[in-house]
């Protein structure tokens, strides 16, 4: 008789429950920290780095999380333009390849916890890669600002998890604020989102992922900037709601509670 498979059950007692630390989750960046480099040395560098990357995630997309890619087209509606990519956070090292493999050849870049950057060897890479530190300190915040406001401007995709937090194979999304959603507000820049959603596969208990696209979505001008920010992250989290429907399969669950 054919087995079933029973999901690992966790238990979170809020949304903002992490589930996936670093070994160095009190890193903090230092105050001479470097959002946009000018160097050339420094970008060669970082594009070399960024196609072997590319290169890998494309194996680990497909031969680990079996990944099928839906609506894709909708993000060549701004060829000529920088925007945000919205997406739920739902892959520990996956959320870094997801959307180099989805947006290749293009290159993008990923608003981070600064704690990735602690990682022994390849949190130094991480810049490199694209990675975007989100620092605690009001001067870096307009760091990071610039730093976003110069890759739009460079007509590049600057990617979000708005969750912040980590769950890995959840099926649903999470409630989450509308701050993030101040940046293409700011920027006056057109956003889409991406929704991983997981499904059975024949041959092995972990599931496959479907990823879906949508948008664009616009700042409302008709609005003060606050509400603006708040009926995009609206838009945005109703369109996640609605494609996350399309998982059917859980390989961890979730549940309100202590064990």
């Amino acid at each position: 008789m054919k087995k079933t498979f029973k999901p690992k059950t966790q238990y979170y007692q809020s949304y903002t429950d992490d589930f996936v630390e670093s070994g160095n989750q009190s890193f903090q960046l230092p105050d001479s920290y470097i959002w946009a480099h000018d160097s050339l040395l420094y970008r060669i560098v970082s594009k070399c780095i960024y196609t072997l990357a590319v290169f890998c995630a494309f194996i680990y997309c497909r031969c680990y999380l079996h990944i099928k890619i839906k609506n894709r087209s909708v993000l060549r509606q701004y060829p000529k333009s920088g925007y945000f990519l919205y997406c739920n956070h739902t892959q520990p090292v996956g959320d870094a390849f997801i959307p180099m493999r989805v947006l290749a050849p293009s290159c993008c870049y990923i608003v981070a916890a600064p704690a990735n950057l602690g990682i022994p060897i390849l949190g130094r890479l991480l810049p490199m890669l694209g990675a975007l530190p989100a620092p605690d300190s009001l001067s870096g915040m307009k760091k990071l600002h610039a730093a976003i406001r110069l890759r739009i401007m460079q007509k590049k995709c600057v990617v979000i998890y708005p969750e912040a937090h980590v769950w890995p194979w959840y099926t649903g999304i999470r409630p989450y604020p509308a701050a993030s959603f101040g940046f293409p507000v700011a920027c006056d820049a057109p956003s889409f989102c991406m929704t991983a959603a997981y499904q059975k596969r024949k041959l092995a208990g972990r599931p496959k992922m479907t990823l879906y696209l949508d948008g664009p979505f616009l700042p409302d001008h008709s609005l003060p900037p606050k509400e603006r920010k708040e009926q995009l992250r609206q838009n945005i989290y109703e369109c996640m709601l609605k494609r996350s429907q399309n998982s059917n399969y859980e390989y961890i669950h979730y549940e309100n509670g202590e064990a």
